[in-house]
């Protein structure tokens, strides 16, 4: 059994545990769930921002070829995540506040925090400041689907929504109405 790191296809390093086959269950020792546990969620995210996946199911567990395929599942060692226990780890995202239930009212969805929205926050308020978009009116699509690529492009609306609470919290942005949606103004950072 080779327990070495591999890369995928799409050029992400998995660590060597994903070659151990009892990586893929749900382990009974509280111990060794915990640190597997651990292990998952850091793959998990960091695939996610490597990739810039912000959405995981229950039902990736199953889907051959799919967004999170590299991850979920192992062929070299005939191993994959069942649904159940994939649903066990989204449980713990979202209790560890590095995921949400999404939409809400369900447990088989999850949105990723690969990046927290006070993260997401800085991101934002420092593209605003660098494209000269203080003090300007900008709807939320806009942001996410700009003119020119950056690191908010595709960037899911609840996610927005977060980091432009947080900015506001610190008088940073604004959330405005606009005709055809939701809007935000953003402000220079005073100094503290």
């Amino acid at each position: 059994m080779d327990l070495q790191p591999h890369t995928t296809p799409s050029g992400f390093k998995l660590p060597s545990i994903h070659s151990l086959p009892p990586f893929f269950s749900k382990q009974e020792n509280l111990e060794t769930l915990a640190i597997s546990l651990d292990h998952w969620t850091r793959l998990i995210l960091s695939y996610a921002r490597f990739k810039r996946i912000f959405y995981l199911r229950v039902e990736d567990a199953e889907v051959t070829g799919g967004d999170w395929d590299e991850v979920l599942r192992n062929t070299r060692i005939n191993r994959r995540v069942r649904p159940e226990y994939l649903s066990f780890i989204l449980s713990q995202l979202v209790a560890k506040n590095l995921a949400v239930y999404d939409p809400i009212k369900q447990d088989r969805s999850v949105l990723l925090y690969w990046r927290t929205p006070d993260e997401w926050a800085e991101v934002l308020h420092s593209w605003a400041t660098s494209t000269g978009q203080l003090n300007t009116i900008l709807t939320f699509y806009e942001i996410i689907e700009p003119a020119v690529e950056s690191q908010l492009s595709g960037i899911p609306v609840a996610i927005l929504r977060k980091a432009i609470a947080v900015l506001a919290k610190t008088a940073r942005a604004q959330s405005i109405g606009v005709a055809d949606g939701e809007g935000v103004r953003f402000f220079a950072t005073h100094a503290r």
